[in-house]
């Protein structure tokens, strides 16, 4: 039967390397998890506790746009967090913040339009581009740029659109206030359309990340609930864009999803008021932070940029190898140590780059840093 070439799209490596690290542990070996942007923990327990309620009563379709009582609470939230009076209405409940990226692109370009994307960046932009119709456009960004796009980009490559990240994947920076706003002014002066992913908001250590919501109105902003409020499996997002695309949005979401898991946004609603207990899971990564940047520069891993945010460490491994996929598999293979080859996020460099993942609970870092060192040890003897 004939395919599409909307399907012609690359792996996301992370998942195979996922699966690779399943095998072993099939085979009866003990892996440690740094692939993977995973909390160790999961959902607030208080907000389960109150799901289970809940579930007394049937869960059936919601609207399109979500709940209007999470939307409600997401519009307070940033309030709350960012102080912008948020109309709820312009909140869109999505699955997962990948529902939201399909919906966005969606609404907002037509076949062939370029869109920016600052490499090395999470590759699933890139694909799910690709599959709508749309041409990704590579910016090839620098350490000393923070690996952030700069507003001149915008002209130079002639986008109809630019997705930001911050704090970013893989290398957890993040963009000021100054420079997310220039990133803004530079997309509207050329008529492209911004697009700021925030969904590692919640998750930073000295300085608070900046919402694009703080310094304009023309933006479609996507969060989640996968990684400051540790719901990855529930697969629950959101989105907020100007008042005059709502309905356009809500068309599309009506018929590519028709909602978000209903469960997923119950618990969501419930746990946005788990503040408690959500800062204790910032501070089991800020202690991971810490023992990632000691433990890496112990093995000799010493050429990365501490992330503001995030719970990432993007790796320059070019003085080992130039081949980061199978480095990354001698890793799995006599480490028992999973980690991401930067080819997942920059294409043309990545095969130098390695990114760790300090998502997980303290005990499997702190291993998974000395098996590191052992084998970088042996390797290197």
């Amino acid at each position: 039967m004939r395919q599409s070439k909307r399907g012609d799209v690359d792996p996301f490596i992370v998942m195979d390397v996922m699966e690779a690290a399943r095998q072993a542990e099939a085979a009866g070996r003990h892996i440690i998890h740094m692939e993977v942007g995973q909390p160790g923990t999961g959902a607030p327990e208080a907000a389960k506790r109150k799901l289970i309620a809940d579930m007394s009563e049937p869960l059936g379709y919601t609207v399109a746009l979500g709940l209007p009582e999470l939307r409600a609470r997401i519009a307070r939230h940033y309030g709350e967090w960012y102080g912008v009076d948020l109309d709820p209405a312009r909140v869109v409940v999505t699955s997962g913040a990948s529902g939201a990226f399909l919906l966005a692109f969606s609404a907002l370009f037509d076949n062939d339009a370029r869109v920016g994307l600052g490499t090395p960046c999470y590759p699933s932009y890139r694909q799910i581009l690709k599959a709508v119709g749309l041409t990704p456009v590579d910016i090839q960004t620098t350490l000393q740029n923070r690996f952030q796009p700069q507003p001149g980009d915008v002209a130079a490559h002639d986008l109809d659109g630019l997705i930001v990240a911050s704090p970013a994947n893989p290398t957890g920076t993040m963009l000021d206030k100054p420079a997310l706003a220039a990133l803004a002014a530079a997309c509207a002066a050329h008529g492209a359309a911004f697009v700021s992913d925030e969904i590692y908001h919640g998750i930073d250590y000295e300085t608070a990340p900046v919402s694009a919501l703080q310094v304009t109105d023309q933006a479609y902003v996507v969060n989640s609930f996968s990684k400051y409020f540790s719901m990855t499996g529930w697969r629950v997002g959101w989105m907020v864009v100007p008042a005059d695309h709502v309905r356009q949005v809500e068309r599309l979401a009506q018929n590519m999803f028709i909602c978000a898991p209903h469960a997923a946004q119950r618990l969501a609603l419930h746990a946005m008021d788990c503040t408690d207990e959500l800062e204790t899971f910032r501070e089991v990564y800020r202690t991971n932070r810490a023992l990632m940047i000691e433990g890496l520069k112990a093995a000799g891993l010493t050429k990365f940029a501490p992330p503001d945010g995030a719970f990432y460490v993007y790796v320059d491994v070019s003085e080992h190898t130039d081949d980061a996929l199978g480095f990354a598999a001698e890793i799995l293979e006599k480490a028992g140590v999973a980690v991401t080859p930067g080819l997942d996020f920059d294409a043309r460099r990545g095969h130098h780059w390695l990114r760790f993942s300090y998502a997980r609970g303290t005990a499997d870092i702190t291993e998974g840093l000395a098996r590191l060192a052992r084998f970088m040890a042996q390797r290197t003897a």
